[in-house]
């Protein structure tokens, strides 16, 4: 036989003995991966494969990779306590879902089997994690870290972290895992609630120890929707990455180079359309460039605003804010946003400005002519040449700022550009697709329409019918009360969103109830309350009650509370009875109460001041009060606490306006004696108030640069409000 014809019979026999197996149980799969070679391919049947911690492991070629896949992409779902393990080299995983449990481990999907057994050169893609959370909120794990060298994420959808820990991670705590080539691309990283803590990153590469390493890791075209989880979504903390073509769709937070150097930011889209805290990119370290980027309606501030290069610390400890130095931001286009930020930051620690860094070619509009420029210190050190602004009367920088009337157009790409000159970010700019990203076969989350989605349940008068109605109910469903007395006799667990309100307003439905609660908002509970009167002259004679309580155990999923035409009252049966009371390891997106009243309260009526160990940790995001009464209140109208120095989150944030305080404040058992206490909450509104015979409000800063406003509000027997830092 000629040797041409010896090679291809060889080559003809090698392709021949690649197998396929398809295994329906965790023993078949054992037996599969023990004998892998190159070409194989292992096919989990479809169904539920529960507990099961997946070890992939083999030895594949470029040209002949190992596949572990599904039978079909969207019916093979792992549960229960499963993780996934890659060890060895070319290795393609495909097509799985992770839902309805958690990692029995500190991560779902490793590239790496134990510490120095890691996977090269291998692939996850088309792999769904959905919720796959731990139970506790404060429990820590990362849903994908990757390991190795030349690894590739993509086409991954993953959805709903909710408890402490990065969604995803490079690591590169080893030789093995430094400059690793990795590529994260096309991902669709879906919503991550607020987590009301440090800890929320959607995507980190590196850590500040080993953050003068460099990673090469490369992030584009992916996909992040309202990733809310802390000020950064990504957080590079690592050298010569790349971040190209992604879009931050409505996600409160920035792009942030925290530490490491050398990296690129450039053809990334941030729409945050005016959502609150939405932000864009973060400059810190040595190096770096960050070039046609678009930021549109974005109104984030100090650390998360549109664009902010930060101060330094002088000889900076690695794990502090190294100066910015020989950087580069050109080219970009900021449209509609609320704060472009120089020298951010700047204080006694952080005394090293931005030097030898050049800031050109920037477009920055406003279409009311807003300066949105900040400059916080010396910026001598930022050569600024060739920026445009629209219609700034009066500018703190004036060298490298031509302000101009501008016009905009909308262009085939979808985003604004000036009519007539060239400036910002590139004309071509490519705006990344939300269906190019994750998987087609899995869907994408709509808007979070919380109450009122369902069908409405009657509830008669008298005794256990309230308790009846909740119980059918379905998620997003309006219970609607007969007007008269309903009596409860249990505490009512809310586990689903659910309204309840009187059916006429005419004759309102009022509520007593014999147990400590009335309400307890269970994990993927809600509650909205209109038009009811609801007495605890029924409550058991003793101490801590409350009409409505959060779980007393930790809950994953974030809840709201709102509160309309209500009227609450008698709750003084025993000393400190609550109206609210929000449990540690429990958060509130929003708190609203309007247009109600409150009479006879021994307790509090907001309690949240149980994250007490001042870690940065809080208990609701947003807290609003309006147009409401408040009389003979021994505790405070709210209690709001938030520790430590941690400057990770965006809250609490604290509003009261149009509100009547009676005597409010002054019971022992009150530790504040105030009538509003608050305390580390990043912003505050207290507005057209009237205070009588009531304790102070009491203000304590603690950390960033809060601000408060206090105007218009009219004491009678009350002393002026109290502000302090600690």
């Amino acid at each position: 036989m000629k040797p041409l014809l010896i090679v291809l019979a060889c080559l003809l026999s090698v392709a021949t003995h690649a197998r396929e197996t398809i295994v329906r149980s965790q023993a078949e799969y054992q037996e599969a991966v023990k004998t892998l070679r190159a070409g194989d391919t292992v096919v989990l049947a479809n169904g539920e494969w529960r507990d099961f911690e997946v070890l992939f492991k083999g030895e594949g070629t470029a040209e002949r990779p190992i596949t572990l896949t599904a039978e079909t992409k969207d019916q093979v779902f792992l549960t229960g306590q499963s993780n996934l393990r890659l060890a060895g080299e070319y290795l393609v995983v495909s097509g799985l879902v992770f839902k309805n449990g958690h990692s029995p481990t500190d991560v779902v999907i490793a590239f790496r089997e134990a510490q120095g057994e890691y996977a090269n050169n291998s692939r996850v893609t088309k792999v769904v994690i959905d919720r796959f959370n731990k139970p506790e909120r404060a429990e820590f794990d990362v849903w994908v870290m990757m390991y190795g060298k030349n690894n590739r994420f993509d086409h991954n959808h993953l959805v709903g972290k909710g408890n402490q820990g990065v969604t995803m991670a490079v690591r590169l705590d080893s030789a093995q895992s430094q400059e690793n080539h990795h590529r994260i691309d096309h991902n669709y990283f879906g919503p991550r609630q607020t987590l009301g803590s440090n800890g929320g990153e959607t995507l980190r590469i590196g850590t500040s120890h080993y953050s003068l390493t460099n990673s090469f890791t490369t992030v584009e075209n992916n996909y992040f929707d309202r990733c809310d989880g802390e000020v950064e979504i990504i957080s590079s903390k690592s050298g010569r990455n790349v971040f190209r073509g992604n879009v931050f769709f409505e996600s409160r937070g920035t792009l942030t180079l925290r530490h490491g150097n050398d990296n690129v930011v450039e053809g990334n889209v941030f729409l945050g359309n005016h959502v609150e805290h939405t932000g864009g990119i973060r400059v810190i370290n040595k190096r770096q460039t960050v070039r046609n980027n678009y930021l549109f309606g974005l109104t984030g501030h100090r650390f998360g605003g549109a664009l902010v290069i930060m101060n330094g610390v002088p000889n900076s400890p690695i794990n502090r804010y190294h100066q910015v130095e020989d950087s580069v931001i050109e080219n970009n286009s900021i449209i509609e946003s609320s704060h472009v930020e120089l020298a951010a930051g700047a204080d006694k620690e952080r005394s090293a400005p931005p030097i030898r860094t050049r800031f050109t070619g920037n477009l920055i509009y406003n279409a009311n002519g807003r300066n949105i420029l900040a400059v916080h210190d010396d910026v001598s050190g930022i050569q600024f040449a060739r920026n445009f602004v629209h219609k700034v009367a009066k500018l703190p920088i004036s060298a490298g700022f031509s302000s101009r009337e501008m016009k905009l157009q909308k262009a085939s790409n979808g985003l604004l550009y000036p009519i007539g000159v060239n400036m910002g970010a590139n004309r071509k700019l490519a705006v990344l697709d939300k269906d190019a990203t994750g998987v087609a076969w899995y869907p994408k989350p709509g808007r979070d329409e919380r109450f009122d989605t369902g069908t409405t349940i009657a509830a008669l008068a008298g005794a256990d019918s309230l308790a009846k109605a909740v119980a059918r109910a379905q998620a997003g469903d309006i219970i609607e009360l007969a007007g008269g007395a309903h009596v409860v006799e249990r505490t009512l667990i809310i586990d689903r969103p659910l309204t309840i309100r009187s059916a006429d307003t005419a004759r309102r439905a009022s509520i007593e109830f014999a147990r400590n609660a009335l309400f307890e908002i269970a994990d993927g509970g809600s509650l909205k309350l209109i038009g009811l009167d609801i007495s605890g002259k029924t409550a058991p004679d003793v101490a801590g009650n409350s009409v409505i309580r959060t779980s007393r155990y930790s809950m994953l999923n974030n809840y709201v509370l709102e509160v309309d035409d209500v009227a609450v009252s008698h709750l003084d049966v025993n000393h400190s009875f609550n109206f609210f009371t929000a449990a540690k390891g429990t958060f509130a997106d929003h708190i609203r109460i309007s247009r109600s009243t409150f009479s006879d309260i021994t307790g509090h009526v907001l309690f949240l001041s149980n994250e007490s160990e001042d870690l940065g940790i809080y208990s609701a995001e947003y807290i609003t009060i309006t147009d409401s009464k408040f009389a003979n209140i021994e505790g405070t109208v709210a209690d709001v606490y938030r520790g430590g120095t941690d400057e990770s989150t965006f809250g609490p944030h604290f509003e009261l306006s149009g509100a009547s305080l009676q005597s409010v404040g002054s019971g022992k058992r009150n530790k504040s004696q105030a009538s509003v206490r608050l305390l580390g909450v990043q912003a505050i509104d207290i507005h057209n108030n009237t205070f009588s015979d009531s304790r102070p409000v009491r203000v304590t800063h603690t950390v960033g640069e809060p601000v408060s406003t206090i105007v218009g509000n009219h004491y009678v027997g009350t002393p002026a409000p109290e502000v302090d830092t600690l």
